[in-house]
């Protein structure tokens, strides 16, 4: 039976040391300046600003990640604007475009996540496990907030500088791998808190 294509972007499933995702998360701000909707499940990146909140804390600002960007985390929730009063500014379950929203964010250098390989191309094989990848940005759902992203299976190479690491396959069932649009476990590799390493 052949995979069901359906990207949903950066899914949490656990880290290196074999814990399954307990839902940590840290909290970061896209500000309203910022013209690109942001949906769960996509890469963000530190833009090298702050935001000062009204409780007097500061949260740092992020961005949608661009394939080659070092990557912060990947976006899990995005909470209200409670100050918000502009038409759409918290009628979405992901952060519509030039809105002010708080991002919840798993930014752990360890965290592991599932992703589907694009479903064009040359399908990926076991044997390409432990090599370092790309992504692309896919197209989101409005209607279930979630992120297009999926990864690129004509960038597998042993380069340090590629966006991710493929770690295994997916073990969720009628996952077939080879058979392209198969979902892999997959690390960031590039990541704002930890070196990047060559694939093998």
């Amino acid at each position: 039976m052949a995979n069901v294509n359906a990207p949903f972007g950066f899914r949490p499933v656990g880290d290196l040391s074999a814990a399954p995702y307990n839902g940590k998360v840290n909290i970061y701000t896209v500000p309203a300046s910022d013209s690109t909707a942001i949906y769960i499940g996509d890469p963000v990146v530190d833009v090298g600003t702050s935001t000062l909140n009204a409780d007097g804390t500061y949260t740092k600002d992020v961005a949608k990640a661009a394939t080659t960007d070092v990557i912060t985390g990947v976006v899990v929730g995005v909470m209200p604007d409670l100050s918000a009063t502009g038409a759409g500014a918290n009628s979405t379950i992901y952060r519509a475009a030039s809105t002010l929203r708080k991002l919840l964010v798993v930014d752990d250098p360890n965290a592991l996540f599932e992703m589907q390989e694009i479903s064009t191309g040359t399908a990926l094989t076991g044997d390409d496990i432990g090599l370092n990848v790309s992504f692309a940005a896919g197209t989101p759902s409005t209607a279930t907030g979630r992120s297009g992203a999926v990864i690129n299976n004509a960038t597998e190479a042993t380069t340090n500088t590629l966006a991710l690491k493929i770690v295994g396959a997916s073990p969720r069932p009628g996952n077939v791998v080879g058979d392209g649009a198969t979902v892999f476990i997959v690390r960031i590799n590039r990541h704002r808190y930890v070196d990047q390493l060559a694939g093998v």
